[in-house]
Formats: structure tokens, C-alpha cells, sequence
């Protein structure tokens, strides 16, 4: 069992491991307060991100930033956590509506994805409100991470409540690959700016079929 409390919770899968079919609960990470960063490495704080499953699920519980009009992002290492800086090539399209319903519609955000780029990979579309009813959900699926042979595919779907917008609720699709053989052995998510003031972050494995 191993709870650590400094702003940040952790609980591994030794202490609440859960069995949901074939998804095996690895690792649950709180954040209570201020936080820059949070980051999953294989071998470290009992996180398994290796060839023990062919997929690794990560979910979004309501992450609340700091400053207002911040957005999620993530980016991986192959050297432990040492480096977050793998060229990814992405595509990021949105949908989304009003409160009051004035205006709704779907867009390829072309600002937000990456040509073979090695900086972080955003997951929201504009940034989340900080009021405090609103906060950024979803999942990221990350698939054969430890895989020498062929690059890396992830794909993800989000909501959030974007700030300043009159209530505008936005669901982001995400999708693309981490352009390397080397095995994924580290993932890290932040603010584009200051800190993630609140949420859960959850990670998962995936049996085969």
C-alpha cells in the first residue's frame, strides 16, 4: 500500500488494483492542489507501462486549471521520463455547442496538431475555464507503447467547458502516432500554462481480446 500526499495522490495497484473485465486499474493519480506536471514512468510508484498490455488507457476526471483559459497536454519519453520530446504527427478536430444554443458546429483545428513535431500535443481545443463549475474530461488510449518494431498510435476523446465563451461545451477528438521504434516508457501531462489545480488522472491496462 503506498498513499503519498503532496498535492498530488497516488495510489498504486498493489493497494486498489480493480478488475474491470479485461482493464486492470494500474495507477490513480489525485491532485488536490497545485501541480506543474503529472507523470506516468514504467517502473516507478508501481506504474506498468510495458509489454504487459498491447493498450494503456488514460482518464480525464474533472481536471480543473489554475488560470483560467488553459489547456491539457501531453507529451511521451523513451528514456524514462529523462526527456519528454518524441516527434508526434497528429490530427485534432472539435464539435461543439452554446448554452443557449445560438451557434454549434464541427472544425479541424489545424493550429493544434503536430507535423513530426517534438513539443507537447494539446488535448483541449482553447483553453478550460477555471470557474468552478467547469473542468475537462475524457480518455486517451495509447496502444503497444513498448512495441520495437512499429511506431506508436494513440487516439483520444475529450469535453470541457472552454472559457470566456458563454457556456460553450466542446468535444475534442484526437488522434496520430509517436513517430519512433523505441519503446514508450513515460508519459507526462500539463497545463500549456500554469498548473493543474484539481483533478484525477487514471491509468489502465488492456488484456487482449
Amino acid at each position: 500500500m503506498a498513499i503519498i500526499s503532496n498535492a498530488v495522490t497516488i495510489a498504486d495497484a498493489g493497494a486498489f488494483s480493480a478488475s474491470l473485465g479485461d482493464m486492470t486499474l494500474i495507477k490513480t493519480i489525485t491532485v488536490s492542489s497545485a501541480a506543474g506536471t503529472v507523470s506516468f514512468v514504467d517502473g516507478a510508484s508501481s506504474v506498468v507501462l510495458d509489454d504487459t498490455y498491447p493498450l494503456y488507457k488514460f482518464e480525464f476526471i474533472n481536471i480543473h486549471p489554475g488560470t483560467n483559459d488553459k489547456g491539457l497536454e501531453f507529451n511521451v519519453s523513451i528514456d524514462t521520463g529523462s526527456n519528454y520530446n518524441v516527434a508526434k504527427t497528429t490530427t485534432f478536430f472539435r464539435n461543439y455547442n452554446y448554452e443557449n444554443g445560438n451557434e454549434r458546429g464541427i472544425a479541424y483545428q489545424a493550429g493544434l496538431d503536430l507535423a513530426n513535431g517534438t513539443g507537447f500535443q494539446p488535448l483541449t481545443e482553447g483553453g478550460i475555464s477555471s470557474d468552478n463549475d467547469c473542468s475537462f474530461n475524457g480518455a486517451l488510449v495509447l496502444f503497444s507503447p513498448s512495441d520495437t518494431t512499429f511506431v506508436k498510435h494513440f487516439m483520444g476523446t475529450f469535453s470541457m467547458i472552454k472559457s470566456a465563451a458563454g457556456g460553450l461545451c466542446v468535444n475534442s477528438h484526437l488522434g496520430g502516432y509517436v513517430n519512433t521504434t523505441s519503446a514508450v516508457d513515460a508519459v507526462q501531462f500539463k497545463m500549456n500554462a500554469g498548473n493543474i489545480d484539481s483533478g484525477i488522472i487514471k491509468l489502465y491496462g488492456i488484456k487482449d481480446s
